[in-house]
């Protein structure tokens, strides 16, 4: 019971971190649309978990916070709130990049799982 609590409790306070991000139409109003294409490793065997994309709209959340996917990571996860800041703020188009996961727990090492990624950002034709 205690692990669907705190389950529920981690969705709740998730949802509160995207609406306090607010919306990218709002933040960045000069772009209109941003694209993260991840690859998932895990960091021992660089072995290939998952690709993924994720899109953003003008009406999306201005949260870029992805979550671990190694269970048992505790406070994980991949921030690219200041990248997508910086490139927004020197009107980059693409960049490619990787992180390594923030997160740790007692069975796991602190370098558990990273991501490659692509970022590309469109922007609004009048926004120079």
């Amino acid at each position: 019971m205690v692990n669907r609590q705190d389950y529920f409790k981690n969705k709740e306070i998730h949802k509160q971190k995207k609406i306090d991000a607010g919306l990218l139409l709002d933040r960045y109003p000069k772009v209109s649309s941003i694209a993260i294409h991840m690859k998932y490793h895990h960091k021992s065997s660089k072995q290939l978990l998952m690709i993924r994309t994720i899109n953003f709209s003008p009406k999306s959340y201005a949260y870029f916070k992805l979550n671990c996917l190694t269970k048992g990571c505790d406070n994980g996860g991949f921030e690219l709130t200041p990248v997508i800041s910086n490139m927004i703020k020197k009107h980059t188009q693409s960049l490619k990049g990787a992180l390594v996961c923030s997160g740790k727990n007692d069975s796991l090492y602190s370098s558990h799982a990273k991501i490659s990624y692509e970022i590309g950002i469109k922007y609004n034709r009048n926004s120079k």
